[in-house]
């Protein structure tokens, strides 16, 4: 499955965005979806998970309450709205395709990242 990540931008303490990510190939709709971030010197690291089926969702404990992971299995599309955005949420977010979890390596797929940069 081939993933494409979008949406990414600048915007300012408190503000929202959404993220987008198109999958093409194999079927979408067979694989469970994660978003990781990556912030400039740090490692890659989880952010929301969402299952393929009965919709289940987790998320790290930062961004609870404030990010939502979805899917549309019709449109072969995940996204990640993001709310209330900080400072500390800057980062390149990946979405990857493979099975529920945190660590990146349940993860057999990855788009390219998009850049979110929260200006204080």
């Amino acid at each position: 499955v081939q993933l494409q990540a979008f949406g990414g931008g600048l915007v300012q303490a408190g503000g929202s965005l959404r993220l987008s990510c198109a999958a093409s190939g194999r079927t979408f709709s067979t694989y469970d979806m994660g978003w990781f971030r990556q912030a400039p010197g740090k490692e890659r690291e989880f952010v929301a998970a969402v299952t393929l089926g009965l919709p289940r969702t987790y998320y790290r404990g930062s961004v609870k309450g404030r990010f939502t992971i979805s899917r549309d299995n019709a449109k072969n599309t995940v996204y990640l709205q993001m709310n209330s955005l900080k400072p500390e949420d800057t980062a390149v977010y990946y979405c990857a395709a493979g099975s529920f979890g945190t660590p990146a390596t349940n993860y057999n797929y990855w788009g390219q990242g998009t850049l979110v940069t929260v200006s204080s």
